[in-house]
């Protein structure tokens, strides 16, 4: 019974929060400044082509009616068209967004393999060279803005030393040559046995990949440092180096369990974080994910793409943060 209240209790908050995305996603769309009737039949359109597409687009209508058709359309999963691209925005979403999750997978594997025990290391050799070189290091990623570092790399690897690839997410000759299974470029191109197209989809992913993990493992250093602190601090620490335990044992066998269920919210919101928020690094590398997208539709005020885009990844940090609190519950028998 307790059990089922649990499940029914986070069910009801996962619809209630996704109804105020919905609600404010809906919003969005209604106070900006740009008119989406004048956006789709041009600002030297005739006065009763104007009123026409308002009325077919359902912009005449009161705004309960208006967030009422919203919602259905969102339960039948629609989004509407893209002015630009003419296609349904679950159509361009479900083309673009593969491309984003392959960078922002293999950079927060990258940042968690470096960040974790680079966050343990400081923690352990606190006040010393060690540390204080890993807090520089960090608080240079977190303090350089993406798109410096971006087009840095770009300058030195690419137009000075060329030993990497340009924008893009391949070259030209291996465009369109790999048959879309997943939409990963490079499982799709491993799938199909063209190991030349994988290694040139990794040597493309490298900097723009590097380059988001460098940003992520400052801040999953910073914070597993901070909570191996406290862990290193505790009692039950003490009692196991009174008892003669070795060193390497007490960190990864008694401390870091503890660190270990806290990183999973850490883990999962930078996961979502790097999600949204590789719009600077696509379009710095012409990356064709979901960031270039979600800026193209902003400057050519195509709001329909641009609030898909903003729904769904409100609903990926919904649902990761949802996750993140089950992992939680299930490795820490202390939370209730």
């Amino acid at each position: 019974m307790l059990i089922a209240k649990r499940i029914l209790s986070t069910l009801g908050s996962l619809l209630l929060t996704l109804l105020g995305l919905s609600v404010l996603t809906f919003f969005i769309g209604r106070i900006m400044p740009t008119d989406p009737v004048l956006a789709m039949v041009g600002d030297n359109a005739p006065e009763y082509v104007v009123q026409r597409a308002r009325e077919e687009m359902g912009l005449n209508q009161p705004l309960w009616v208006q967030f009422g058709r919203y919602l259905s359309q969102l339960l039948h999963g629609d989004l509407g068209n893209s002015i630009l691209t003419s296609n349904p925005v679950m159509t361009d979403i479900a083309r673009f967004f593969p491309a984003t999750m392959e960078l922002a997978t293999a950079a927060i594997i990258i940042a968690a393999l470096v960040g974790i025990p680079l966050g343990v290391w400081a923690a352990v050799r606190q006040s010393t060279w060690v540390d204080q070189t890993i807090r520089v290091v960090c608080l240079a990623g977190h303090s350089l803005p993406v798109f410096v570092l971006a087009l840095l790399s770009l300058l030195i690897f690419y137009a000075v030393l060329g030993i990497a690839p340009g924008p893009g997410r391949q070259d030209i000759i291996f465009q369109d040559m790999v048959p879309q299974v997943t939409g990963l470029l490079t499982v799709d191109s491993l799938l199909a046995g063209d190991y030349a197209a994988f290694h040139d989809a990794l040597a493309h992913m490298a900097q723009p990949v590097l380059i988001l993990a460098y940003f992520s493992m400052a801040y999953i250093t910073r914070m597993t440092r901070t909570f191996m602190l406290n862990a290193l601090s505790g009692e039950f620490v003490i009692t196991a180096r009174a008892k003669g335990l070795s060193s390497r044992r007490v960190i990864w066998r008694h401390a870091f369990p503890t660190v270990a269920v806290q990183l999973v919210t850490v883990l999962a919101l930078t996961y979502a974080g790097l999600l949204e928020g590789a719009v600077v690094t696509e379009n710095v590398f012409a990356w064709p994910g979901l960031g270039q997208y979600l800026t193209t539709a902003l400057m050519n005020a195509d709001m329909n793409p641009v609030i898909g885009a903003t729904l769904l990844v409100g609903t990926v940090y919904v649902l990761l943060n949802l996750l993140a609190d089950i992992l939680y519950r299930l490795w820490d028998p202390r939370v209730k």
